[in-house]
């Protein structure tokens, strides 16, 4: 059975929200991701592993430090 911190860190990642500002359209247009605030001050992006590499990746390329 897998271990249920390692798998939500597979499916999610939590930023800070100005980490976005100016990119959560692109991500809407290239990613099967949903983006959904998480408090005032940070946003969390869900989706599948796949998609959620993806998204680092692409946030890697801008500038945007995912851990």
């Amino acid at each position: 059975m897998p271990n249920a911190s390692r798998l939500r860190d597979s499916t999610q990642i939590v930023l800070p929200r100005e980490a976005l500002e100016g990119l959560e359209s692109q991500l809407d247009d290239e990613f099967t991701v949903t983006v959904v605030p998480e408090g005032e001050d940070y946003c969390r992006i869900i989706g599948s592993p796949v998609e959620i590499k993806a998204v680092s990746e692409f946030l890697a390329r801008r500038g945007v430090t995912v851990r």
